[in-house]
This record gives C-alpha cells, sequence and structure tokens, in this order.
C-alpha cells in the first residue's frame, strides 16, 4: 500500500491495486472562515495551499470514502470537482442523501462488512471530542479498517479521540497500518476535537507493533499540535521509530 498525505485530513490511500481518496477538501488557502470559537481566528481555512494540484489529486481515484461531511473534510471544492458520477462511501443515511443531493449519483453506506473490488472495508465508531454536549454538537462520524489477502491491514481512525472504542477496533482488527488525525484541534469552551499526542501515545501502547502515521496537522486554524512537537514527544516517550508524522505531499509505502 502506499498512503500520500494530500493536506489536513485529505490521504490518498493506494490498497490492492485500487485507488481511494479520504476526506477531500480541496478548496485553495483561505478560501473560508476561521471556525467559530476557536483560536487563530485570523486566519481563513485552509491555512495551506494544496501540495498539488486537483488533478493529480483525483487522477486514477476510483472511490472516495467521507467519514463525515464537516467542512474540512468535504468541502464545497470537493463537491464541485469530484466527477458526479465516482464511488462514494459515507457512514450512514444522512450523509448519503446529503451527498446525493451534491448531486453524486454512486453513494453507498459503510458497513462492517463492505466490499469494494475484492477489498473489505469494515465501518469503525469514533467519537470527535469528550463529554456529552460537545459529542452532541459534533455529531456522529467513523472510520475504516482496509483489509486485503495482499495487503497489510489499515486502520483509518478519523475524527475521533482516545477512547475504548478504539482501543476495541485495534483489539479486533489487529492492524498494521493506523492512520490518526492528531492536530488536536480544539473548541476553546469544550477542548480536544481530535487525538493529542496522549491519545496518539495511548494508540501506541495498545498496538506498540503498528506503524502510525499522524495527519490532521496545521492545515485548519484550530490545530493545537504541531508535528515539531509531536515528533519531540515521540522521542520523549521512545515511540519515534513507531510514528510518522508526515508533511503534505508526502508518501509512504508499506
Amino acid at each position: 500500500m502506499k498512503i500520500t498525505q494530500i493536506r489536513n485530513a485529505t490521504i490518498v490511500i493506494e490498497y490492492a491495486g485500487e485507488k481511494f481518496l479520504i476526506d477531500p477538501m480541496l478548496a485553495d488557502k483561505g478560501a473560508y472562515p476561521s471556525f467559530p470559537g476557536t483560536i487563530r481566528q485570523d486566519q481563513n481555512n485552509p491555512t495551506v495551499s494544496l501540495p498539488t494540484s486537483v488533478d493529480d489529486i483525483i487522477s486514477g481515484v476510483k472511490a472516495v470514502i467521507v467519514t463525515h461531511l464537516h467542512l474540512d473534510h468535504f468541502d464545497e471544492a470537493a463537491q464541485r470537482l469530484l466527477p458526479k458520477d465516482i464511488k462514494m462511501f459515507v457512514q450512514n443515511e444522512g450523509d448519503e442523501k446529503e451527498v446525493q443531493n451534491a448531486g453524486f449519483q454512486n453513494v453507498e453506506v459503510l458497513t462492517k462488512d463492505t466490499v469494494f473490488e475484492g477489498i473489505q472495508l469494515v465501518k469503525t465508531t469514533g467519537e470527535h471530542g469528550r463529554g456529552e454536549e460537545l459529542l452532541k454538537r459534533m455529531g456522529e462520524v467513523c472510520g475504516v479498517v482496509f483489509k486485503h489477502p495482499s495487503e497489510k491491514t489499515l486502520y483509518v481512525a478519523g475524527d475521533t479521540v482516545w477512547y475504548e472504542g478504539v482501543q476495541e477496533d485495534l483489539e479486533t482488527h489487529k492492524p498494521d497500518i493506523i492512520v490518526v488525525n492528531g492536530g488536536d484541534n480544539q473548541i476553546i469552551e469544550f477542548g480536544s476535537l481530535v487525538m493529542g499526542k496522549e491519545d496518539i501515545y495511548e494508540v501506541h501502547k495498545a498496538a506498540p507493533n503498528a506503524k502510525i502515521i499522524s495527519v490532521h496537522m496545521e492545515a485548519v486554524n484550530h490545530w493545537t499540535l504541531s508535528r515539531e512537537d509531536l515528533k519531540k514527544f515521540s522521542d520523549e516517550k521512545g515511540f519515534s521509530s513507531s510514528i510518522l508524522v508526515p508533511e503534505d505531499g508526502e508518501s509512504h509505502t508499506f
């Protein structure tokens, strides 16, 4: 498999001969306002440019997986630029209707036994923050596990903090490669929305033999964990050999 970090949570996964686009945010730098109630209100989103052209990103993509419909995972530019007949996977029927309303004609809801071109896609759960009020505000999210006889098992956790559901997924699927959204993005009043460094350390402790890739970093205004700080923390905790923190445009093959 080959995993390319595009920007924020947007990644391209080449797996068992198929190319997947995950959580496409394809707008130009600064196209949208900052997220309310967060730091860096003077910075529009996304805060950085795409590392390559949209044509390069979507060329050859056979399926798009949208873990949830927040702007930084499926934006207006993606809705405009992606082919309307491309295969789209979403987390639930509500998202399915919204994506269909955006003009997409080939939308499927992920389950625990979805199969696409011989690749098993297992929907996993997530918690987009901590506390009942924040979880209600942020809504349902998902992740996905990729399985195929010719490939290592891949777990894309999505927008979730560390909690028992992630631990259960690690124990159940025993992934070799784990992609986490690790920018510790926060709403000031409520705290973390996705994994911070301590969450990622918990992932490592639960799956010490897996390689972790941290994405969703330094690309939207409310990040609080930098790539540099995560690398420094992983050195201090002794798991730097188990984690990759790619720059935008960087690829890793497994």
